[in-house]
């Protein structure tokens, strides 16, 4: 059907066309309104492009296409559905559609024409068609101009207001995260461990930790950049900096921690185009006080975070230039993402839940790649051998090479080399088993120290302190130790008799009984059928005798895993069983560690279970002027073998953290509700990591509306309930970018409550990062169905005092709460008359 306009054009109506053909022109106009108005639907049904547009899809828009959409919304379905909108050339033409097709498509879904519609009287058409004469164009061609209506000043105002309140927010962030950032001057926290690692990095001085090593080399160069020269002990929290350069790595880690915030709000415009689900999202982060804690210290926070945030963005990125495959910005960004994916997990484990997430939306993007008809099978191979160059090979490499450089610079012996093989540790510079020469074999008279095959395996040790009386016989501990100590130096017996200096040389062998007696404490090494301290199904180790005598219990024999009986026990190479005789227990040990009157060092027993492999030793050193001895650079272990090492020991280490007597720790349930923060600083300037708690409850808040939003938005579609096209669009856009961060929420907390390890608040942080974007998402959504739902005429109202509540919520609360961060002073902040007063909102709040 025709509108009227368009009949008097066929015509070649003009100004001076009779009133009958206007009478005609105008009842085919109402016939055309009515059938229109009942197949506007259909038409949006077979134009997604269209009914899109209308709803943020804007990928080709500038950024504050939102502002302008959203208030306008209604109009704009109600021209589609008009149909009116897309002959006319301008602005002041489309206002002079059918003002009865306006108000018959305000409502969508509902029924746009009845019988009571008015017609235009042939004086109106008359007066438009003079209006419109002059530029008569094709309806196809006004349809194009209208939609691509903005112009270029419009979009470079657009962009400018895009990157103001990018520059804006990073401004603020930098402004927050670098305030006062040298108070309190004192060690707080976990800066005790990762400022000590960064001085090793500094001296060079080889350690043992849980985590990979790149977030503390970046902390121990940032230190040396800025003049630290990695003197200062990070002795324990607390003690005084005075003149110590610390505040360079301090300022490395806020800024890392200030690039949350714009890289947050670019990964969201990525996501949905829009600019106020952007300001959201990075406003969530920037103004979270406990985001803002965790990037004012010297940690692995810090870095950790920055890395996964770029590893989002950088993968948004790539994702953007799909329609330009294999250009240089495809590359570079697909290269960049693999970059960041190194990063994160080159910092801690806790990085590979990122690549979980950046694998499955890749493994998507495939799908999708291989479904399209379009392409070839040829091409699809050429993707797929992309990405697993990009984001497999190139984060390897890297992870690798942090490795290699890590082993470079710490090559001198420190207090971690217990943690690894005796091979790994004549590798390092100033340790007993560096660059020295040792007899190969074993001999009756030896000293030797023994050190458990296992991975992070300790030294059999012992130590003038007895066991206590409830936990078995009165005798003197055995157990066995991380450290290098001179209680880990056993003398070899033979079974029957003592040995002196002018005995001959007698190699011991597999199948030999032996007795190994305490240098130190002249006691054997002896097992009974007592049950262990721990291990109840164990028999006890205990030191026995006097002056190296003793009884039965103090002989074993001695087994060469895969050796044939008879062969000589080497130095480092042998694994050795040591079995009790009478027993017939093998010589044991395992993580748990013993209380207090153990000095927390690990248990050691004796097994039943003899086949155990953490009944495995071996010997580490000999001492014996008798044998001849051989260079240890004979032991030496390649690259290959020191990095699967050091993440064998780095694993078992991981799963074994235990928390401290006294020491506060929480739960995963606790997180999201933010149950219980953690003490940075103690001492008179008392900072205290918590969540905003406005913020973390708002985030609990918004995934139920999320999920209750979710299911009748599911529901009306199963059920075929009416919606408007461009509405149910939309809705499912920002559905799915919802659920794709809230995907990323989830891999990155939910994997801890499957963990066994102590944990701490500040795990939930990566998790927090999702969410908030999360939350950005969810209120740009929530504003817009507001915005919708309300009279034309207080749209705009609504939006901006939508935009206001919210944003001066988080602004207030942060406000609040901003003590927690910069400081609290006084004893009791909580009380009446402290900085904290009224602020206590939970009793778990020990601020």
């Amino acid at each position: 059907m025709e509108t009227a306009e368009a009949t008097l054009r066929k015509r070649k109506v003009t100004k001076g066309c009779s009133r009958d053909d206007l009478a005609r022109a105008n009842t085919k106009s109402s016939q055309a309104d009515i059938v229109r108005g009942k197949q506007g639907q259909d038409r949006f049904a077979s134009a997604p492009l269209s009914s899109s547009r209308l709803l943020h899809n804007r990928s080709t828009s500038s950024p504050t296409t939102f502002v302008a959409e959203s208030l306008k919304m209604k109009s704009n379905v109600a021209r589609e559905l008009s149909g009116g909108a897309g002959d006319c050339d301008n602005d002041r033409e489309c206002k002079s559609v059918n003002h009865r097709d306006l108000s018959g498509a305000k409502s969508g879904l509902s029924e746009t024409t009845k019988s009571n519609d008015k017609t235009m009287d042939s004086e109106s058409i008359t007066k438009h068609v003079d209006s419109c004469e002059k530029d008569a164009v094709p309806s196809s061609s006004n349809k194009t101009e209208c939609e691509s209506k903005r112009t270029k000043e419009e979009e470079a105002k657009d962009t400018r207001m895009y990157y103001v309140c990018l520059l804006f927010l990073t401004l603020v962030a930098l402004y927050m995260r670098l305030y006062n950032i040298e108070v309190p001057d004192h060690v707080c926290w976990d800066e005790t461990h990762f400022g000590k690692m960064g001085s090793w990095y500094i001296n060079r001085t080889f350690f043992f930790d849980v985590h990979p090593p790149l977030g503390k080399m970046m902390v121990g160069l940032a230190g040396y950049l800025t003049g630290y020269n990695g003197s200062f002990p990070f002795a324990k929290p607390g003690d005084e900096y005075g003149d110590t350069n610390y505040v360079g790595m301090r300022v490395f880690c806020a800024l890392l921690g200030a690039a949350l915030v714009p890289m947050a709000y670019q990964c969201v415009y990525l996501l949905t185009q829009s600019l106020v689900a952007s300001i959201f999202a990075a406003s969530f982060i920037l103004f979270d006080t406990g985001t803002s804690t965790l990037s004012r210290y010297i940690l692995l926070d810090p870095p950790l975070l920055f890395f996964i945030m770029a590893a989002t963005y950088c993968n948004l990125k790539f994702l953007s230039f799909r329609d330009r495959p294999f250009s240089i910005s495809w590359w570079l960004w697909m290269a960049l993402t693999g970059l960041s994916l190194s990063g994160a997990i080159g910092v801690k484990f806790v990085g590979l839940f990122v690549v979980l997430l950046v694998g499955l939306w890749t493994a998507g993007d495939l799908c999708c790649l291989l479904s399209d008809v379009s392409l070839s099978l040829s091409q699809v191979a050429k993707h797929l051998c992309a990405r697993a160059l990009c984001l497999i090979v190139v984060p390897v490499v890297c992870y690798v090479c942090y490795f290699y450089v890590h082993f470079k610079v710490l090559n001198h012996s420190g207090n971690g080399d217990g943690f690894f093989s005796s091979a790994f540790q004549s590798q390092l510079i100033g340790n007993r088993l560096y660059n020295v020469s040792m007899p190969q074999h074993v001999a009756f008279g030896s000293l030797i120290t023994l050190k458990q095959r296992r991975t992070g395996g300790a030294y059999l040790h012992s130590h003038p302190h007895l066991y206590p009386e409830e936990v078995g016989p009165r005798q003197q501990q055995v157990t066995t130790y991380s450290h290098k100590d001179e209680n880990n130096v056993w003398k070899l017996k033979p079974a029957d008799r003592d040995v002196d200096g002018d005995e001959p040389v007698v190699l011991v062998k597999n199948g030999d009984l032996i007795r190994l007696e305490h240098v130190s404490t002249r006691r054997n090494l002896h097992s009974h059928k007592e049950p262990a301290p721990l291990s109840k199904r164990h028999f006890q180790l205990s030191g026995y005798g006097v002056n190296g005598s003793g009884d039965a219990n103090d002989v074993w024999l001695v087994e060469i895993v895969g050796a044939p009986q008879g062969a000589p026990v080497q130095t480092v190479r042998s694994q050795i069983r040591l079995v009790h005789y009478y027993v017939r227990c093998a010589l044991f040990s395992h993580d748990k560690k013993l209380p207090k009157w153990g000095w927390e060092q690990l248990e050691a027993t004796c097994n039943t279970n003899t086949r155990d492999q953490r009944s495995r030793w071996n010997v580490e050193e000999v001492r014996d002027a008798r044998l001849p001895n051989v260079s240890f650079e004979l032991y030496s272990p390649s690259f290959v073998e020191k990095f699967l090492e050091s993440h064998a020991v780095m694993t078992q280490g991981n799963s074994g953290l235990k928390p401290k007597e006294g020491e506060i720790t929480s739960r995963p349930w606790q997180w999201p509700i933010n149950y219980r923060g953690q003490i940075f600083s103690g001492k008179d300037h008392r900072v205290y990591l918590l969540g905003n708690p406005v913020l973390f409850w708002a985030a609990l808040v918004l995934k139920g509306i999320f999920l209750i939003c979710c299911t009748v938005h599911a529901v009306k579609k199963k059920r075929n309930v009416r919606m408007h096209p461009a509405i149910a669009d939309y809705s499912d856009k920002m559905f799915g970018v919802a659920w794709w961060l809230l995907l990323g929420w989830g891999l990155h907390y939910l994997p801890f409550w499957g963990m066994s390890r102590v944990l701490y608040f500040h795990h939930y942080f990566p998790a927090f990062l999702f969410s908030a974007m999360f939350c950005g998402v969810m209120l740009d959504y929530l504003v817009t169905q507001l915005c919708l739902s309300v009279p034309d005429g207080l749209s705009k109202s609504a939006f901006f005092w939508c935009l206001g509540l919210f944003m001066g919520c988080m602004v207030y609360s942060f406000y609040l709460f901003h003590p927690l961060t910069y400081g609290m002073h006084g004893n009791a902040p909580s009380a009446e008359g402290g900085m904290m007063y009224g602020l206590r909102w939970l009793e778990s709040w020990d601020f």
